[in-house]
């Protein structure tokens, strides 16, 4: 699965996968979840308080980002890294 950010110790991954609508992969400290772009709800898995929260302000700054990306997922085209937070 290609990454497309990383910062504090989150990890920020996609693929395509229809089943679950646009969505993106956060991995932190041995914890995975899913999460939806159009609105942060997880889809599966867990994260621990601090992780979530962070990329859920994440999430707000570069939701129109992870939509393009993920329009170049289904067309199987290259993804585009994104900003962390600072």
């Amino acid at each position: 699965m290609p990454t497309i950010s990383e910062f504090y110790g989150l990890k920020i991954i996609m693929r395509f996968k229809e089943k679950h609508g646009p969505h993106f992969h956060v991995e932190y400290a041995g914890d995975e979840a899913l999460i939806s772009i159009r609105n942060g709800q997880v889809l599966g898995g867990k994260l621990p308080g601090r992780a979530h929260r962070l990329a859920l302000e994440w999430l707000a700054l570069h939701r129109d980002e992870l939509m393009e990306n993920w329009e170049n997922a289904r067309r199987h085209k290259e993804l585009k890294p994104i900003d962390g937070l600072e």
